[in-house]
């Protein structure tokens, strides 16, 4: 499931639609509600199937859904026009599906059990953690070298969260500020617009950089880390000076490049074996050249 959620989930619900919005400021994707419920009950009428169900859960069961759940507009199968829908995100409809009794949700049932008990092993033994990330890579088709690459740079990655973390930056979402400043100084985008330059919505972006733009990266990464130690910033305001700073090193590198290269090495290539078709609602098969 890991490798492709979204075809997973239709290969599991056997080719059934499953209706989805993505919510490109959340990065998260957002699926019908009665879609699931028809796929996996098969009932004439799934809405009211879901009101029933609802009507069913324990209050702990209710409060969590009703928490995720979102009213979107999607279009009707039948008269094509849009009307508000009961949707979850992918964790939600997950948890709802455990609460569907019908036996083809066992296969997501199974697949939750396993992914616990794979979790608790790798308290017991990390090493299994990495095995399975190496493996995870191999099976997509990267080389030994790039796999010890991108770890090496994972470790550099949380080298320059501690140095972070020591001058008062301390919540994820000063981490995305910080990391937005180094992207947006060297490549001109935002992460979340590099990803969508790139045709990705959940997917790593590092995963689907080339080398000199993981190289790039890395470079703005590692030299935003150096001046953090050096200057010793404190507070988001300082910590963004000097991750733009940081940025403008890789910058100047990836300008002496293009110079020499006579061509831009920001580009839209990535590593998917699927492209996203019909905005926002589904994937389909890239075709081979």
């Amino acid at each position: 499931m890991e490798n492709n959620k979204l075809e997973t989930i239709s290969n599991l619900f056997e080719g059934k639609e499953i209706r989805s919005i993505w919510d490109a400021e959340k990065e998260e994707y957002y699926f019908s509600v009665v879609d699931v419920i028809s796929a996996l009950t098969e009932s004439n009428n799934p809405r009211n199937y879901w009101n029933t169900l609802k009507r069913r859960m324990t209050e702990e069961e209710k409060s969590e859904l009703y928490a995720k759940c979102v009213q979107l507009k999607m279009k009707s199968k039948k008269d094509g026009k849009n009307y508000l829908t009961d949707t979850l995100d992918t964790k939600g409809i997950l948890r709802l599906i455990e609460s569907v009794p019908s036996p083809k949700a066992e296969p997501f049932k199974l697949w939750l059990a396993n992914l616990g008990s794979e979790r608790i092993d790798e308290i017991f033994n990390p090493e299994i953690a990495i095995s399975r990330a190496v493996t995870y890579y191999r099976k997509r088709g990267y080389d030994d070298k790039w796999i010890k690459s991108r770890l090496i740079g994972i470790v550099d990655r949380f080298k320059l969260t501690d140095v972070w973390k020591e001058n008062d930056i301390t919540n994820n979402y000063e981490y995305g500020i910080l990391t937005n400043e180094i992207y947006q100084e060297w490549s001109g985008m935002k992460a979340s617009q590099y990803k969508a330059y790139k045709g990705l919505r959940k997917e790593s972006l590092r995963d689907n950089m080339t080398d000199i733009e993981i190289a790039l990266t890395d470079l703005g990464e590692i030299a935003t880390r150096e001046l953090v130690k050096e200057h010793k910033p404190y507070g988001l305001k300082e910590n963004k000076e000097i991750a733009q700073r940081g940025g403008r090193i890789a910058k100047n590198t990836r300008k002496n490049l293009e110079k020499e290269l006579g061509r831009t090495v920001v580009t839209k290539q990535n590593s998917l074996n699927y492209q996203y078709i019909d905005e926002p609602k589904q994937i389909g098969k890239k075709k081979k050249a």
